[in-house]
């Protein structure tokens, strides 16, 4: 009697590969709500107990210590603990600006705009970045070196106290980040950001600078109110 061999198909590379970027994607995801409503609780509690911002120095020492940690031990289980630390850090630093901004005559408003638009231009970017064909890849240098520009910019505007050049430099961070989010999510999709946690830290980061610029505009369009 002929016997025939067993024949066992094996996925495809490109299926593999897929499989792989939704798996990043989904954890991703679960990863970003959460510390995004870790950080809200942690910005909440700074507004309610009225805690001071913790300082130019320590914030800069504090946020790129943890990310150095975090990119040390991003195939570690402790790099969440680091990405909870980072997020729930940068919830206390956004205390006093939301304390500021609610002491406007339209702050209450200025911080729901901004929070909706936040979540508005995130939704949309993400669905965009998810199923859009276009190759995205070549805004990534751009997008940091812009970013780097407008940190310098943000520094003299705070050192020189220039309320214009502050407010030119949330505009243009508003947008930067924005663009941000695309390459991010799409660098996802399409396998170049493998590590659930430092995607997770990058587009966190992110909203977070669209929200604050936001909240920074709307702010100082309620105080003409």
């Amino acid at each position: 009697m002929q016997t025939h061999p067993t024949v066992v198909a094996l996925p495809q590379g490109g299926a593999l590969a897929r499989g792989t970027a939704h798996r990043v994607l989904r954890n991703t995801y679960a990863l970003l709500a959460m510390t995004l409503l870790f950080s809200a609780a942690v910005a909440t509690a700074a507004v309610a107990f009225q805690l001071p911002s913790p300082g130019l120095i320590l914030t800069l020492v504090a946020y790129f210590g943890l990310l150095f940690g975090i990119h040390k031990l991003k195939n570690r289980g402790a790099a969440v603990g680091l990405v909870f630390a980072l997020t729930g850090f940068m919830g206390w630093t956004l205390g006093p600006l939301l304390t500021r901004t609610l002491a406007l005559p339209a702050g209450g408003q200025a911080v729901v705009l901004a929070l909706g638009a936040t979540g508005a231009v995130f939704l949309a970017l993400s669905a965009y970045a998810t199923t859009t064909k276009r190759d995205l890849s070549w805004m990534g240098g751009l997008l940091f070196a812009g970013m780097i520009v407008a940190l310098l910019a943000g520094l003299a505007a705070v050192f020189f106290q220039i309320p214009a050049l502050a407010l030119t430099v949330s505009a243009v961070v508003a947008l930067l980040s924005a663009g941000l989010i695309l390459y991010e999510t799409q660098q996802i999709v399409n396998g170049g950001e493998t590590n659930y946690v430092l995607a997770t830290v990058s587009l966190f980061v992110s909203i977070f600078n669209l929200f604050t610029s936001l909240l920074q505009l709307f702010g100082f369009m309620g105080s003409d109110d």
